[in-house]
């Protein structure tokens, strides 16, 4: 019997590593040692630009998006959502991502597939300026289907000690600033998927109040923003006193996990449309607005924390970029025992 019997093809495996070169290249920065092909990969940290460097790292995966993109078999974009979720959770420390490697395990290996979600990756990490350096593809015949495939990675970036942003600046009267998200990025999609099932919809059909025509399923692949490029010239310039990513748990969870005790957030409701695609969530899964905010990022994919006397030239910075930005809420004092977050319409 030969590895090939038992469902491992290692010839497929050596062809999509080959394909993927010029991809992977093609996200090369400043600092990459070596391509693709050893066993670890090498980057030389500039320690002439960071002084007191402090290296920050982050892994995710993208969960059950995974099965509505098979479901769709649309898998080109699913790799930007993978990045995605990494760089930004840096980002809110002030990071600059510096390299990338991703994890991709399936049942049987179609190169087809593989190809377009490391070539996803791949235009993540262009998007985030950092370098895909390494992965590992597994062909794990009886652990997957022979359709099945999963995804997880890991980036690391670095800032210098002096800017990190830690949030303990904080204070009461300090302004919480949204930035749009492009969709449900890749959270809360056990539930998306469950309410598309029961509802019935065709993810063909147009999507009612979307931008640029999309169909239902186009908006709920859209892949996760990317908020590097956006960010790091602001963090350089005048650094927010806090960044929150808004991922599992949404709106409800994540702001307060970069405030300080004793504090809590005041949110406006009535201060951001609320995106199409959040609309049709909401009304088809007859979800209330509680869960809707402890589970999606409702239109606000991340969130950035500023006093009274920088919070406008931030925005104007913002804005100068062609960046959209919401004051969506203040923090507020918060008593023990009462709820940090706190939502109102105005």
């Amino acid at each position: 019997m030969s590895y090939r019997d038992a469902g491992v093809d290692i010839d497929a495996g050596n062809e999509l590593v080959e394909r993927i070169k010029p991809a992977v290249k093609s996200t090369h920065r400043k600092g990459v040692v070596t391509g693709l092909g050893g066993f670890g990969g090498l980057f030389q940290l500039d320690t002439e630009r960071f002084k007191e460097p402090v290296l920050v790292s982050g892994t995710d995966g993208v969960g059950t998006k995974l099965l509505l993109a098979r479901q769709l078999n649309k898998h080109d974009t699913i790799g930007i959502d993978l990045v995605g979720m990494c760089v930004n959770d840096i980002l809110t420390c002030g990071a600059e991502p510096l390299f990338f490697l991703d994890y991709y395990a399936t049942g049987k290996l179609k190169i087809n597939n593989a190809q377009a979600v490391i070539e996803g990756i791949a235009e993540g990490c262009r998007q985030a300026g950092c370098a895909l350096i390494g992965g590992e593809t597994a062909e794990m015949p009886g652990m997957y289907g022979q359709d099945e495939y999963d995804l997880a990675g890991f980036t690391v970036g670095v800032v210098d000690r002096s800017q990190v942003i830690d949030g303990s600046r904080i204070k009461a009267g300090h302004w919480v600033l949204g930035l749009p998200s492009s969709g449900p990025h890749s959270n809360g999609y056990s539930l998306i998927r469950k309410v598309l099932e029961q509802s019935g919809d065709d993810p063909s059909m147009p999507l009612e109040g979307s931008t640029g025509r999309q169909s239902l399923g186009e908006a709920l692949l859209a892949p996760t923003r990317i908020y590097v490029n956006t960010l790091l010239p602001l963090i350089t310039k005048s650094a927010p006193d806090g960044l929150a990513h808004i991922t599992g748990g949404g709106i409800s969870e994540n702001i307060v996990r970069v405030i300080p005790a004793g504090l809590g957030i005041e949110i406006d409701l009535s201060s951001w449309p609320l995106p199409a695609v959040f609309e049709w969530l909401q009304n088809r899964g007859q979800i209330s607005e509680a869960e809707m905010l402890r589970t999606f990022n409702c239109g606000i994919g991340m969130v950035l924390l500023a006093d009274d006397e920088s919070v406008n030239g931030i925005c104007h910075e913002l804005e100068l970029a062609g960046e959209t930005v919401y004051r969506i809420g203040k923090v507020v004092a918060n008593d023990a025992g009462d709820p940090r977050v706190v939502y109102v319409h105005s």
